[in-house]
C-alpha cells in the first residue's frame, strides 16, 4: 500500500510540472542542412549572424504562423496567407544569410500588413481583437530580430 501511495505521489508530481510549449516550426531540418552551406565559399561580404534555430523571437514567429486563426472574411484570410508566406520567407532568408531575400520578405510583409489593416474593419470586434494581438506580436518579434541584426 505504501509503495502504491509513493508511486501515486511521484506520478502526480511529474505530471503536474509545467513544461514549455513545443515549437512546431514550419522551418524543417532538411531546409537547414540544404541551404545553410558554407558562407565563406559563397563569397558573401555581408552576412547575417543570428542563429535562427535558437532565437526565441523566430520561434515565436513560427508558432504564430502555425496557430494563426481563420476568419469569416475571405479577403482577410487571403491576406493572412500572404503574410504568413512572407514571414516564412523572412525566416528562411535570415537562416540562409540572404540579406536581399530578407529585405524582399520584409517589404512583402509590410504590404500584406497594410492591406490587412485596411480590410480588418469588416471583421467582428472579437475577431478584430484576435487579429490585432497576432499582428502586434508578429511585428514586435520582427522588430526585435531586426534590432539584433543591426547590432551585429
Amino acid at each position: 500500500m505504501k509503495r502504491l501511495f509513493f508511486f501515486g505521489i511521484i506520478l502526480i508530481i511529474t505530471s503536474s510540472c509545467a513544461t514549455e510549449k513545443l515549437n512546431f516550426s514550419p522551418l524543417s531540418n532538411s531546409f537547414y542542412s540544404e541551404s545553410k552551406g558554407d558562407t565563406d565559399k559563397k563569397g558573401l561580404k555581408k552576412s547575417i549572424e543570428i542563429n535562427i534555430k535558437e532565437n526565441v523571437n523566430a520561434s515565436e514567429i513560427s508558432n504564430l504562423i502555425s496557430t494563426f486563426p481563420r476568419f469569416k472574411n475571405i479577403d482577410v484570410n487571403e491576406q493572412v496567407t500572404e503574410l504568413k508566406y512572407s514571414l516564412q520567407n523572412y525566416l528562411y532568408a535570415i537562416d540562409a544569410g540572404n540579406i536581399s531575400g530578407k529585405d524582399r520578405a520584409i517589404k512583402s510583409f509590410e504590404k500584406s500588413y497594410k492591406k490587412i489593416q485596411k480590410i480588418r474593419q469588416h471583421l467582428s470586434q472579437d475577431d478584430d481583437e484576435v487579429l490585432n494581438r497576432y499582428l502586434v506580436r508578429l511585428k514586435t518579434n520582427i522588430n526585435v530580430i531586426e534590432d539584433s541584426l543591426k547590432g551585429n
